[in-house]
């Protein structure tokens, strides 16, 4: 359901990071992409198959919580299931800091795209379940300094479609809701937010085209389109 006619009354713009702003290279958000190399310097002797049950591993484990856990215990989980011991050196060095252009990088109409609309004083906010690091991170992406507010799931306690995490970043703004634009990949996330009141746009790229058309929710083909609607 694409749409491109203005918006009346929205002067801001809330974001998810992931899927939106950023993707991860090689196209998986977790584990990190030096997982395998990191585990494999201490154990050479992990197989493909064995990673790959680590990882589903990891995805239920995620999928069941009922927030962001940290990032060693999502940790902990992946070597369990590859019997590995999780020591506290190993730990520290799965979740130590990386040059982000090794495992991230933006998606091409992300930096263009915030800086039109930073010209043009939409204000902009960033909601996503993510870990507290998510600003550092947009930082060394060079994303940093367009964003006022971010609404962290894991530094709220509570993931999205909760109303705290539409409302966290739009009352950081000082706007009511009809005042923000949600724009999320994930196209279940932008109705529940367009049912508390936020203006809501999907993000349509191609690996997700049918899931927005079978929500129903308004939806752009990439993030320039947002330009249209200001």
């Amino acid at each position: 359901m694409p749409s491109a006619s203005r918006l009346t009354g929205v002067q801001a713009v809330l974001f998810d990071s992931g899927g939106v702003l950023v993707q991860p290279l090689g196209g998986r958000w977790n584990p990190r992409a030096d997982f395998e190399p990191t585990v494999l310097a201490h154990s050479p002797g992990i197989t493909d198959e064995q990673f790959a049950e680590a990882v589903a591993a990891g995805d239920r484990f995620l999928d069941a919580a009922t927030g962001t856990p940290p990032y060693d215990d999502y940790h902990r989980i992946l070597l369990g299931r590859l019997g590995i011991e999780a020591t506290p050196g190993l730990l520290a060095e799965l979740s130590r800091e990386v040059d982000p252009a090794t495992v991230l990088e933006p998606f091409p109409d992300a930096l263009p795209t915030l800086g039109e609309l930073g010209r043009r004083g939409v204000r902009m906010a960033v909601v996503s379940d993510a870990w507290p690091e998510l600003p550092a991170l947009h930082d060394r992406l060079g994303l940093g300094g367009y964003f006022e507010a971010y609404a962290i799931s894991a530094v709220l306690g509570c993931n999205k479609p909760d109303p705290r995490m539409y409302r966290h970043a739009s009352d950081a703004l000082g706007l009511a809701p009809a005042q923000c634009l949600f724009v999320d990949d994930d196209p279940e996330l932008v109705a529940a937010a367009i049912a508390l009141g936020y203006a809501g746009r999907a993000v349509c790229r191609p690996e997700v085209a049918a899931g927005v058309a079978a929500v129903g929710v308004p939806s752009i083909g990439s993030l320039t389109e947002l330009l249209d609607l200001f």
